[in-house]
């Protein structure tokens, strides 16, 4: 990695850690998610990054994808317990960041269980490590804690415009023969749940984020206005929200778009069982001594 790509996922990544943190300092119960989503964005612009992915609030037993529609009344609730899951970048070059807040002391055991299976993990983000040590302490330190880890869920490789480059990194134990490479971007970021869950997520029918697969020829207004907003993000996912057009004309401007499949739907992940999950999440560049390009004072 070159130092100009360094010094790119550097600053993507402070970005995105202070967003992260400002976010969780704002969402208390009753803050509407779509003030939370849109508060956050607006800092992320203002200091000098885009907007990698929307901001996803996830809560409950909702593991990802989820994120504010406009007009979105939902509020948080004191029993919530709430993944905050961030991606910036400068130039394409992304931070990816999550944590999870919650109001009640019964979750806050189940949060922590992540957050030391992702510093557990960091440790070993040297170049050389199989990749496979790196899932195992994920695996191990969750259990240990009394958790399960999300076995469907996994982190990821970071390139240029790309959020889910390769390698894969699963939260449990599994054989590669993969190894880290000096100067390479990931993101790890381990899910838990309580033992009432299955450690599985399924895929709901509800999808609130997309991205561009093909540019192709649309007859559609809405479906017209949905590629104008697609083609300004190089291949990263937006939400509904960002496009001018709502309500029934919006939908079906959208469904000839992924009929047609020029865009790829991110389907809300919940786990199987209605248990709850948290999650924690850095970027990281490999090296002798990892660097976390997401870290704060504060998370």
């Amino acid at each position: 990695m070159d130092q100009e790509v360094k010094e790119k996922y550097m600053k993507a990544g402070k970005i995105a850690g202070e967003a992260r943190d400002y976010a969780a300092e704002i969402a208390k119960p009753g803050k509407k998610i779509l003030d939370i989503v849109e508060a956050v964005e607006s800092l992320i612009k203002a200091k000098g990054a885009e907007i990698a992915f929307p901001i996803n609030i996830s809560i409950n037993d909702i593991a990802a994808h989820d994120t504010a529609d406009k007009n979105d009344e939902r509020v948080l609730g004191e029993n919530d317990i709430v993944k905050i899951d961030i991606g910036t970048h400068i130039d394409g070059y992304i931070g990816d960041t999550a944590r999870t807040v919650a109001w009640s002391e019964d979750y806050q055991e189940l949060i922590k269980s992540t957050k030391q299976a992702l510093e557990e993990a960091i440790k070993l983000c040297t170049p050389g490590t199989n990749l496979g040590e790196i899932s195992s302490v994920i695996e191990k330190t969750i259990k240990e804690a009394g958790f399960k880890p999300i076995a469907n869920l996994t982190g990821h490789g970071l390139d240029k415009f790309n959020l889910h480059a390769e390698p894969t990194i699963p939260n449990v134990s599994f054989k590669t023969s993969y190894t880290l490479q000096e100067g390479q971007a990931i993101a790890i970021e381990p899910f838990a749940t309580t033992n009432e869950g299955a450690g599985l997520i399924k895929e709901s029918v509800e999808k609130k984020i997309f991205m561009m697969l093909y540019d192709k020829p649309v007859r559609n207004q809405h479906a017209r206005q949905i590629l104008r907003i697609a083609k300004t993000r190089n291949g990263l996912p937006f939400p509904l929200r960002w496009v001018p057009s709502s309500g029934i004309g919006l939908r079906i401007g959208l469904k000839e778009l992924l009929d047609k499949n020029i865009l790829y739907d991110y389907p809300i992940l919940k786990e199987i069982k209605g248990a709850p999950v948290a999650q924690s999440e850095h970027s990281i560049i490999v090296a002798d001594k990892p660097i976390i390009t997401t870290k704060t004072e504060k998370f």
